[in-house]
């Protein structure tokens, strides 16, 4: 996903080892600190992995601090293209319909079409009630 960041200032952009839960940690603490950080999980059998600071932290953010406007992540997610070449079964989970059954206090955009991304992306920034958004791109769809 590194070539849809060409236009981003190097200074926005955090390169982190593979260790998505403590990504999605750090991005939750930014958020605490003032930011609306944009995380990045490749696909969503990445992002499995920090299903615990998803589901446990961002989802119950607003319940650990009763009074307060919680801050928002927006996450960044994919399904794994299956043509012309399939990446495997690691690379084309897709389970939003399992998290949305978990997670109460996180909106889930499906991005099925080109034109849906800017929308998207600009819903999710604007956003001032503490939801969080995930975004999840499916690559087969967006290629079309």
């Amino acid at each position: 996903m590194s070539e849809t960041l060409v236009d981003v200032p190097t200074n926005q952009l955090y390169e982190f080892p593979v260790e998505e839960d403590m990504q999605l940690g750090v991005s939750i603490g930014l958020a605490l600190s003032g930011y609306t950080p944009i995380s990045i999980f490749a696909r969503w059998n990445f992002l499995l992995l920090a299903s615990n600071q998803l589901i446990n932290h961002l989802d119950k953010l607003s319940l650990l601090t009763p009074g307060h406007l919680p801050p928002k992540v927006i996450i960044r997610t994919g399904i794994g293209s299956s043509s012309p070449l399939h990446p495997g079964p690691q690379h084309t989970g897709d389970f939003m319909e399992a998290f949305k059954l978990m997670a109460e206090r996180i909106n889930f955009v499906r991005l099925e079409r080109a034109e849906q991304i800017v929308p998207a992306y600009t819903e999710a920034v604007s956003r001032d009630d503490g939801i969080s958004t995930v975004l999840v791109e499916i690559s087969d769809k967006l290629s079309d």
